[in-house]
């Protein structure tokens, strides 16, 4: 999925919902991202055309409450509990998904397969 600025991002999105894990005053995502506007998008391996300065799962821990609410290496996070997040360096990024006062992280995310498997029933 590509983007041009200022136009419209059209995706098929899917909700995800991580109930975060607490471990002494820490609360676990168990996902890594990479990405954001202030990085280099020739260097992220999902962006298809090396143009996508979008925030993308990089890592998924195994059992962890990412991988329990069913999200993916290469999802790309649209929203965050309401915040869109197509626009956003990575640091805003992960301030965004680690806040303190949230125990739960809902997230709007888009992955190839969703895009791709929408694509085929069109043609169909």
């Amino acid at each position: 999925m590509s983007y041009v600025p200022g136009q419209p991002v059209t995706a098929v999105v899917q909700r995800i919902e991580i109930h975060k894990l607490r471990q002494g005053d820490n609360l676990i995502l168990g996902f890594s991202i990479g990405g954001g506007i202030d990085q280099d998008p020739t260097q992220n391996p999902f962006s298809e055309d090396k143009t996508d300065k979008g925030i993308y799962v990089t890592r998924v821990t195994e059992g962890g409450p990412a991988e329990v609410a069913g999200l993916q290496i290469g999802d790309k996070i649209m929203q965050v509990n309401g915040w869109d997040m197509t626009m956003v360096t990575h640091d805003q990024a992960r301030k965004r998904l680690t806040k303190r006062n949230e125990e739960v992280v809902r997230l709007l995310v888009t992955r190839q397969s969703l895009q791709k498997a929408v694509q085929q029933s069109l043609m169909s």
